[in-house]
């Protein structure tokens, strides 16, 4: 068995120690936008560094924390006998999460374990391809309900994400089945029914000099339920680059008016992400607030990933 079949191997039969019972694909809301891995497992170590990445939100009485890490491996290229040898980067990603999420009426935890091989296209190596796969699973706990005569329960049940991801520095374009055993057992117990989400976007050059670049987007998922509106299937986004500033917003509920602003400094980022209630005041309506905070751990300059490129 080569090294490459042994690695995928061990991602998909490591046990995973999981919790949740939201689904962790979707919780926060802001994971579609900075850490996008946890959704289609392809897309882990596609920036070819480190990024460590924390999400958490807050929502009425809801609360929820996202850490995750994804990178693409390094190999050592050794020129001679004498020479230590200079690093490079392998084919294979990996990325790894953990959650804790309170709900206000349940709690639980979550992890999960990723690994993609992404293969190069074209003798520039701009463009790959990507597959992976993903292990977790979830845990929760709900205390039960005296007065509605609900007795106290916990929830265990493991999971598999899929993906295939083709990106270059301007385009991308993935499609990832989540939840796949909930899918196929039917269990809906757990919140967390099977997924197929199509995500895509690519960047236009606006101003090389002022380092702007607009960035469509669009996230379309589709599960066993059939939303009231087609246009529910549809999440759109748009990403606005000032140089080292991001602002822009994501459409995850139509009844809802999101925004967000990411800022990146030399090694780490921080961002936040709103969603306020449409035409309905704040004050009657809770709101979404999440903060990331990641740090990029980059090990060399390449070709498809300078330090100066999001």
């Amino acid at each position: 068995m080569s090294g490459v079949k042994k690695v995928l191997t061990f991602i998909l039969l490591l046990p995973v120690v999981v919790a949740s019972g939201q689904d962790v694909s979707f919780n926060p809301v802001s994971g579609r936008v900075f850490t996008p891995y946890i959704f289609n497992p392809a897309i882990a170590g596609s920036r070819d560094f480190l990024s460590l990445d924390l999400l958490a939100t807050l929502r009425d009485k809801q609360n929820t924390q996202l850490l995750g890490a994804n990178t693409r491996l390094g190999k050592t290229k050794r020129k001679s006998l004498t020479e230590s040898g200079t690093g490079e980067y392998s084919n294979i990603g990996i990325g790894a999460y953990i959650l804790n999420d309170n709900t206000g009426f349940s709690r639980g935890a979550g992890a999960g374990i990723a690994g993609a091989y992404h293969i190069p296209l074209g003798r520039e190596k701009h463009s790959f391809l990507s597959l992976g796969a993903a292990a977790k699973g979830f845990f929760s706990h709900y205390p039960g309900d005296d007065d509605l005569n609900i007795s106290e329960r916990d929830t265990l049940f493991p999971d598999l994400d899929a993906g295939i991801y083709f990106y270059n520095p301007v385009f991308h374009i993935g499609l990832s089945a989540t939840n796949i055993l909930s899918g196929i057992s039917g269990n809906d117990s757990i919140n967390s029914s099977g997924k197929y989400i199509l995500n895509t976007g690519f960047k236009m050059l606006l101003s090389r000099n002022l380092k702007i670049i607009l960035e469509p987007m669009i996230i379309a998922e589709m599960s066993n339920t059939f939303p009231e509106k087609v246009r529910d299937f549809f999440h759109p986004g748009l990403k606005l680059y000032l140089g080292n500033f991001c602002m822009g917003s994501y459409l995850n509920d139509y009844d809802r008016i999101p925004f967000f602003f990411q800022y990146k400094y030399p090694g780490f980022y921080i961002g936040t992400f709103f969603e306020l209630p449409r035409n309905t005041p704040f004050y009657k309506k809770d709101i979404t607030a999440e903060i990331a905070m990641g740090i990029n751990i980059i090990k060399n300059k390449t070709a498809y990933n300078r330090k100066d490129q999001w």
